[in-house]
């Protein structure tokens, strides 16, 4: 299987730009949420270069085209990154406390606040501009 590639969407993050849910190509519809499709090479190399937004040559890439053993690191590292929440049996380190002695916003003293604009930068006002 030397001329297959395997071929997904990537996975939907606005903030990186990566919005596209669906894209359909050759007759095969690709979904987000289907994760890996195994198509031939030709197929692969045109979805290597299709953008998120079409007309937008500095987009992300819509695709992420790999062999079968970088789709399977990819998948682990995505994996691994999925794990945020750490468990009683994970090695966790101590995190230490702010000492007693740390300043925080409650030790401020208060003060008055006065609206900005009304003493500081009275001569700074444009005049009304006079008719000629």
């Amino acid at each position: 299987m030397t001329d297959t590639l395997l071929v997904r969407l990537k996975p939907y993050d606005p903030r990186r730009g990566h919005v596209l849910r669906r894209y359909t190509y050759a007759g095969i519809k690709f979904q987000e949420e289907r994760g890996w499709y195994r198509v031939e090479r030709p197929v692969a190399e045109y979805l290597r270069a299709v953008r998120e937004v079409p007309s937008d040559r500095y987009a992300p890439l819509a695709f992420d085209v790999c062999t079968e053993a970088e789709a399977k690191a990819l998948d682990a590292g995505e994996q691994e990154v999925a794990k945020v929440k750490k468990s009683a049996t994970d090695d966790l380190k101590v995190v230490p406390a702010r000492p007693a002695s740390s300043v925080t916003t409650e030790d401020l003293p208060r003060s008055p606040s006065t609206p900005p604009g009304k003493d500081d930068d009275t001569g700074n006002k444009r005049g009304k501009r006079e008719r000629e």
